[in-house]
């Protein structure tokens, strides 16, 4: 079995070590200064490398997720925290925060659960700790769990956008309307993030459809796509508003442009299928 690359490492620091161990004299002290100056850079060259390789495993990772969008449902919020900035500390509870982040960024949310939940055994009350854990409990579907942990994030931040669209969209999972229009409404009124108050236009339309409140849910969903057009998942919606309000040409229209605006999106697809269906005389999904 071949050896590994750290256990390369490894031996090559434990050389330089016994080198500068037996260096009595001048001449192979600067010799032993020499080898760990190599060392180091090999190493740090080696690190900046895996840190570019971790990031371009990342864009494999939402390639994948293209991929294997599920457009039954809609789609929870998109992971937007920022890499968390790591200092050091005696009791270690930032490496596992760093550790939690980059695991939900990969899409291992059980993974990053783990590690969120040892950096607060190590460090209690942790904001950033916290909210990133009630993203990975979210995205894991332990919607129950989310929403304790978004609770202690909101309690300390109650100007906290992000998490309160979070609160808003497992409102909406769990089909608690009330709460959810609340939450959303107050993200949209802070209007401090904007990816925040895209999502909570957009959620805000799914909470009136699912509600058979068909115009309120087209005033939504058409102010979501004005913030952000590159959500083709609210043409398609809108689409479904429009068509059970009765508004049927307008549907179609709404699903054509939702195709044009982007048919290689999964929910781009799904638009170019509804036209194809109502073509042939089929109704759209209620659900």
């Amino acid at each position: 079995m071949s050896e590994s690359p750290i256990a390369k490492l490894r031996a090559e620091y434990d050389a330089i070590a016994r080198q500068l161990d037996g260096a009595a004299g001048g001449a192979e002290r600067e010799a032993a200064k020499r080898e760990i100056i190599g060392y180091f850079k090999r190493v740090d060259g080696y690190l900046a490398e895996l840190t570019q390789l971790k990031d371009d495993i990342r864009q494999l990772v939402e390639r994948y997720k293209q991929l294997t969008a599920d457009t039954k449902q809609a789609a929870a919020p998109e992971f937007t925290g920022q890499r968390p900035v790591v200092h050091a500390d005696h009791i270690g509870a930032s490496t596992f925060i760093e550790k939690g982040w980059s695991l939900i960024s990969l899409g291992d949310h059980a993974g990053a659960i783990h590690a969120l939940q040892r950096a607060l055994q190590l460090s209690p009350g942790e904001t950033q700790a916290e909210s990133l854990l009630g993203w990975a409990q979210m995205l894991h579907e332990d919607y129950d769990d989310a929403l304790q942990t978004f609770s202690k994030v909101l309690m300390k931040e109650p100007a906290n956008s992000l998490a309160r669209i979070n609160v808003g969209y497992i409102c909406l999972k769990k089909r608690i309307f009330g709460e959810a229009i609340e939450h959303l409404s107050k993200a949209i009124r802070l209007d401090n993030d904007k990816k925040a108050t895209l999502y909570a236009h957009f959620y805000l339309g799914l909470v009136y459809l699912q509600r058979e409140m068909f115009e309120d849910a087209e005033t939504f969903f058409q102010k979501t796509i004005k913030l952000g057009p590159n959500l083709i998942e609210a043409y398609y919606e809108l689409g479904r508003a429009y068509w059970f309000a009765g508004d049927k040409e307008q549907a179609k229209v709404t699903w054509q442009d939702g195709f044009k605006a982007n048919k290689f999106n999964p929910w781009g697809k799904k638009c170019g299928e509804m036209v194809e269906l109502i073509a042939r005389g089929e109704e759209p999904p209620r659900d």
